[in-house]
């Protein structure tokens, strides 16, 4: 039951994340007709965990949640002329493709199963700590996969989009030079990557959407056409919704400027048009490519100490003088200890506290001690013991949220990047054989998503050698797009943000990006001028003092700003409240501005 005919490829998704919901695979493949369907189980903190997967057993580093769908799922897929396309292979392709092998044959289901691999660059010079190391490949040696007869392909650390470039140049035959049509599918994919992100779920304006809708999202598809367009929509009768919003909102998602520079492709953001195509219906055209840069992203996780975390409860009144109380006692019993001050100890109350609560809950606030060191001494027992032993001799009303822990190791990722050429991308096909992929040829466009972490070499630095690693550079731009035309001066309202602008955040290492777009034209025209960086950094003091960039793309009518180092070292090292920047964005729409009332 494969999808459409010979000028449509129809892509779905059943997985945004290794969590993500379990039945989504059975789902897809029962719902309605695809061709292929994908699964994006990697993040950057995923990859952490399957690195600490492959310490304790060599054997694993992959996504074991994908062979239990399967083992659901396989035979379906071959009844349907489906085929699977997935990350899950994660450290470890070869392993998870073997693990596929024995469980067709178990199953007694015909099964040509074939992997990617060549993206673990762990035995380069990284320096110490370092668990994993790996290049973000691109769709190249999962569309020689499919030529060769591939029922199943599995690959380690490719980019989100490599799941729907690869199987839309093996259908359509594209080489490396069809330019636009490689960056139309990577728009298509960087809208399915997310799963039901593309489909109402996480997004700015549900509140206007019914919650019968909402309640179980399905998960969205790309028909993609030979020349790159695209429609994105989901299977007839599933929940959610597909609209301009929707896909907005996910275009949007951990993506900076103009160009979105890849492996296959570099993709002007600044050229992608989207048109409502009828109910639950997103055409994507207008997607311009330029040549990929000649160097590839490296993800690294490390070790990065160790970290504790208490949260004491302060209820009722006097809440700033409690704090004081316990923050100077806990301070003096480490002094007292004699191992010495953990590295980093940061205290934070959050003043969730209401005046004349109504519950012992809402007259509450928080305080958050946080310490980190290279020594797990120092923030295990030693903290622990601190804080359990104030219990009878502190503030009034003392308890803690939960009991004390004794530390646990925290990553750090950091982004870097190598030449291509040296990175040997390999597909591996159903017979054994194994093809090098070469380096497609690169232009002059800028190198992929830049790190907040260690130093960017000047532009006049000599090239280092090809394999060795070197920190990435601040992408250029395409030049500064022009703004609309301002709104007319009228009267003001001073209202939330939110209620004329949507936004989605998250991460990219130890950045955050916040996309921002107006939902009508006049709405643009205030948005473009008056959302300014410093505006941005008013709204959002944790900014105030970090780099922030702000990206125009107008045809989305969207600002996106990326914020250099506000989420640290990364998720893993969990340095701040939503450690992820999740919620960056509705903090943002949050924040009250003087808005025209024309727009309101």
């Amino acid at each position: 039951m494969s999808g459409g005919g010979a000028d449509v490829l129809r892509i779905g998704n059943a997985s945004g994340f290794y969590g993500d919901r379990f039945d989504a695979m059975r789902d897809m493949l029962t719902d309605g007709p695809l061709d292929i369907l994908t699964g994006d189980y990697l993040a950057e903190l995923t990859m952490l965990i399957l690195g600490r997967d492959r310490l304790k057993d060599p054997g694993l580093g992959y996504a074991r949640t994908f062979l239990r769908q399967l083992e659901e799922c396989l035979g379906l897929a071959r009844d349907r002329g489906v085929k699977i396309v997935a990350n899950a292979g994660g450290l470890n392709p070869a392993a998870l493709a073997d693990a596929v092998r024995a469980l067709a044959a178990r199953l007694g289901v015909p099964c040509e199963v074939a992997h990617v691999e060549g993206d673990d660059l762990l035995d380069r010079s990284w320096g110490p700590e370092v668990l994993t190391a790996n290049a973000y490949l691109g769709g190249a040696g999962i569309a020689a996969c499919l030529r060769a007869g591939a029922d199943v392909v599995v690959t380690g650390r490719v980019t989100d989009a490599a799941l729907v470039t690869g199987p839309a140049a093996a259908r359509f035959g594209w080489g490396r030079d069809d330019l636009d049509a490689l960056a139309g599918a990577v728009v298509a994919g960087h809208v399915l990557e997310c799963g039901t992100q593309a489909t109402g779920g996480n997004y700015a304006f549900f509140a206007g959407i019914d919650t019968q809708i909402l309640c179980r999202p399905g998960f969205p598809l790309a028909e993609i056409h030979p020349d790159g367009t695209s429609v994105i929509t989901k299977h007839p009768g599933t929940g959610g919704l597909v609209d301009v919003g929707t896909v907005t909102a996910q275009l949007l998602y951990e993506t900076g400027g103009a160009r979105y520079a890849g492996p296959d492709v570099t993709a002007r953001l600044d050229t992608v048009r989207l048109d409502q195509d009828g109910p639950d219906r997103v055409r994507i055209s207008g997607v311009r490519g330029e040549a990929p840069p000649a160097t590839l992203k490296v993800g690294l996780n490390r070790v990065g100490g160790w970290r504790n975390e208490v949260v004491f409860v302060l209820t009722g009144l006097d809440i700033d003088a409690k704090a004081a109380l316990l923050r100077h006692q806990l301070e003096a019993a480490l002094a007292r200890e004699g191992r010495g001050r953990p590295a980093e100890v940061r205290w934070e109350l959050a003043r969730t506290d209401h005046r004349d609560g109504d519950t012992e809950e809402r007259a509450s606030a928080y305080l958050r001690l946080v310490v980190r060191d290279s020594d797990p001494a120092k923030v295990g027992r030693v903290i622990s013991g601190a804080a359990v032993e104030l219990a009878l001799g502190s503030y009034p009303g003392f308890h803690l949220t939960a009991p004390p822990g004794r530390g646990a190791p925290y990553g750090v990722f950091e982004a870097r990047c190598v030449e291509a050429s040296a990175v040997p991308h390999t597909a591996v096909l159903p017979d054994g054989r194994r093809i090098r992929l070469p380096a497609p040829a690169a232009g002059d466009g800028p190198p992929p998503e830049p790190s907040a972490r260690g130093p960017r070499p000047a532009p006049s630095a000599p090239a280092p050698e090809p394999s060795a690693p070197r920190p990435l550079q601040e992408p250029s731009a395409p030049g500064p797009p022009p703004l609309p035309e301002r709104l007319p001066p009228g009267p003001t309202r001073r209202v939330p943000l939110g209620l004329i602008a949507g936004a989605r955040s998250g991460d990219k290492g130890g950045d955050a990006n916040v996309g921002v777009w107006a939902r009508s034209a006049d709405a643009w025209r205030w948005l473009a001028h008056e959302l300014t960086v410093e505006r941005f950094r008013c709204l959002l003091p944790e900014a105030a003092e970090l780099t922030v960039v702000r990206h125009v793309l107008p045809n989305l009518r969207a600002l996106n700003f990326t914020v250099r180092g506000i989420l640290g070292e990364g998720v893993a090292a969990q340095a701040r409240f939503d450690p992820q920047g999740k919620a960056l964005g509705e903090w943002l729409r949050a924040r009250y501005a003087d808005i025209p009332e024309v727009l309101l």
